[in-house]
């Protein structure tokens, strides 16, 4: 009879712990933390690494060797988290591997449950858009999920699984947008798309200026060059208040294994090169984001983070907050 018992008593204790709201006293204390986030529209960096991750896969080299013992937590895939917390509204600025967790993340800066009130694209490489597939039946089994998109990436998603499932399914309802057309998200939040160079295998690329109450944004993860593109980065910059730009490579030296005519982007000491004659509060907007798991801008302490500190410009950090009022 005791040993019944207490097979009971086991069984029960072990059905509370797995109950989120039976929790110690610690973790409910932390859980009751309110955070301190702007009464205003504001993003949050949800994510600084390129697509594939760092650790990335069947790395060998020294910057992923500890981490595979040893995982960074701040090392989520490139995205931006827009909120505004006046009108209750939430969106994400790319669907990435990470999604799950910066979704969560969106949700406690933003006070909120669920899923955001709409997802927007920039490409279709694997580190922009393959999080849509936690909204699918095997997963979230999402209802008509806002999922905002440019022509040839609506195409791809409606046309290629296993993507056009999630719109067969209605897990996800594509919502069209245009180059430079403005998107009312919310009565203090807008945001415009633009085309950028960037292979376009599968869909266009673009970019995108977030504009606030009185403070904006420009999001650029991904371009080829510069040069390559119709508008100079110089003028856009001026034209914001924050800028979070390409910064996969911090030079050719960290990738030369592989041919750099098949990964092009501007290597972030091109980028400071092209903009060491800007003032001082102009650099200062200058977030590099996107960074590749070989970067050593990854890395706080390494010479190519204190370089580009020292030039006037930052790297973008996880949960990092910018007001745009």
């Amino acid at each position: 009879m005791v040993k019944v018992i207490f097979s009971i008593l086991i069984l029960v204790a072990g059905l509370y712990a797995c109950n989120e709201e039976i929790a110690s006293p610690i973790k409910k204390k932390i859980a009751q933390q309110t955070l301190d986030t702007p009464k205003n529209p504001f993003i949050i960096v949800l994510g600084t690494t390129q697509d594939a991750g760092s650790p990335q896969i069947g790395c060998q080299k020294e910057c992923c060797k500890h981490l595979f013992k040893n995982p960074a937590s701040k090392r989520m895939v490139s995205s931006l988290g827009l909120i505004d917390p006046v009108n209750k509204k939430r969106y994400l600025i790319d669907a990435t591997p990470d999604m799950t967790v910066q979704n969560s993340i969106l949700n406690r800066y933003s006070k909120t449950k669920g899923l955001p009130d709409g997802i927007l694209l920039t490409h279709a490489h694997i580190g922009h858009y393959t999080g849509l597939m936690y909204l699918g039946k095997e997963a979230l089994n999402g209802s008509e999920v806002p999922v905002y998109t440019m022509p040839r990436m609506k195409n791809f998603l409606k046309n290629n699984g296993p993507w056009s499932q999630l719109v067969k399914n209605q897990n996800i309802k594509l919502i069209d947008i245009g180059n430079k057309d403005t998107l009312i998200l919310s009565e203090n939040l807008k945001i415009v798309p633009f085309l950028v160079p960037h292979r376009d295998e599968y869909s266009e690329t673009v970019g995108y200026k977030i504009l606030g109450p009185n403070r904006s944004a420009l999001f650029i993860p991904d371009i080829d060059k510069w040069s390559k593109w119709d508008s100079n980065i110089i003028t856009e910059i001026a034209s914001v208040d924050f800028a979070f730009i390409d910064g996969t490579f911090y030079d050719a030296e960290e990738i030369n294994n592989r041919d750099i005519s098949e990964i092009p982007h501007p290597f972030i000491i091109e980028t400071m090169q092209l903009l060491k004659n800007l003032k001082k509060q102009e650099k200062n907007k200058v977030y590099f984001i996107h960074l590749n798991h070989t970067n050593p801008a990854l890395n706080e302490k390494s010479k190519a983070y204190q370089n580009i500190k020292s030039n006037g410009f930052n790297i973008a950090e996880l949960k990092a907050i910018y007001s745009l009022d």
